[in-house]
């Protein structure tokens, strides 16, 4: 079977788990950028968990079926339709071939994910069906969902069926001001006292410059780092280094005016002090946020960073036991 795009939507794309391993070739993970959500939708349809899935973005896609599937709806909330009639998120439902999906506007959260039993059946690059922009591979031709566009699907598993529904504990914490906690790093130590400080103190909101390779912050006081000579290699701006790796959900701080926290599709390195990078466990809330939303910044040490990690897999163990065929 396939699913036809009739509208694209604004961002959307076929995303998995992510495709890690090659970093330090400059590819990055890619992959859905709520993790959960993704994860979740693929248990209501009982599909494998890497299973690549829809992602959609700010608005969602029309699509059609050409077959009868089985389809599942996570992440924001929006109005899921099918024939123009509203259905529930969060659970698995029954489409009939020729039936449409369409979707409201998202009201809280900023992405959601698409899963039907099978999976979505696009070629395997590189360890992932997940799609990375910059680098024009993966996903559907390499590239955003454009209408006309056909998508295959795999064949479903037994343990497919309707009426499956996510537990509470599986269901995404939304909000339009949230804390973010964050491990201060390699290079906070360059910033001048008073403004690390204040970067923890001052509420920070996020900019129209929002997606799968960064989500940028403004409102807050620009950051001033000390005074140097720059090394051999770095650029004259207070910021510059000389190149680095970046890790997923670092915080650079380009000019020291507005932070950017680093997502999947980012470069895996290059010449801006990162002062910081937000916990693994956080960074579904990130691409859970529309621009406006708010945020404060909470800085944690490595021991609460675990902890919060070690919480977050006792959470998804929960939704899978919950899930389990």
């Amino acid at each position: 079977m396939a699913i036809e795009v009739i509208k694209p939507g604004l961002a959307t794309s076929v995303q998995d788990a992510g495709r890690p391993g090659y970093y330090h070739l400059g590819i990055p993970l890619s992959g859905a950028l709520d993790q959960e959500s993704y994860l979740l939708a693929n248990l209501l349809v009982g599909n494998d968990e890497g299973a690549a899935v829809i992602e959609c973005t700010l608005m969602g896609p029309e699509l059609r079926f050409d077959a009868p599937a089985l389809i599942a709806v996570t992440g924001a909330q929006a109005a899921v339709k099918v024939n123009g009639q509203e259905v529930p998120g969060n659970q698995s439902i029954a489409v009939q071939a020729g039936d449409t999906l369409t979707f409201g506007f998202m009201k809280l959260g900023a992405r959601s994910f698409i899963a039907v039993a099978g999976g979505i059946d696009v070629p395997v690059m590189l360890g992932s069906r997940s799609t990375y922009g910059l680098g024009a591979f993966g996903g559907f031709e390499g590239r955003k969902l454009l209408a006309g566009d056909k998508l295959p699907v795999g064949t479903p598993s037994a343990h497919a069926r309707a009426g499956q529904t996510a537990p509470d504990v599986g269901r995404p914490a939304l909000a339009k001001d949230i804390p973010l906690r964050v491990l201060p790093g390699l290079y906070f130590h360059r910033l001048q006292e008073a403004s690390g400080k204040r970067f923890f103190e001052e509420t920070w909101t996020v900019a129209s410059e929002a997606d799968r390779i960064g989500y940028r912050y403004k409102g807050g006081t620009a950051l001033e780092f000390l005074p140097r000579t720059p090394p051999f290699g770095a650029g004259d701006d207070p910021s510059n280094i000389v190149d680095a790796g970046y890790p997923y959900g670092s915080i650079q701080v380009p000019g020291g005016r507005e932070p950017i926290i680093l997502q999947r599709d980012a470069v895996s390195g290059g010449g801006y002090a990162t002062i910081g990078a937000v916990i693994s466990a956080d960074m579904d809330r990130v691409a859970q946020m529309q621009p406006n939303h708010k945020a404060q910044f909470v800085a944690v040490d490595m021991a609460q960073a675990l902890a919060a990690r070690a919480e977050r897999k006792q959470r998804l163990d929960a939704m899978r036991a919950a899930l389990a065929p």
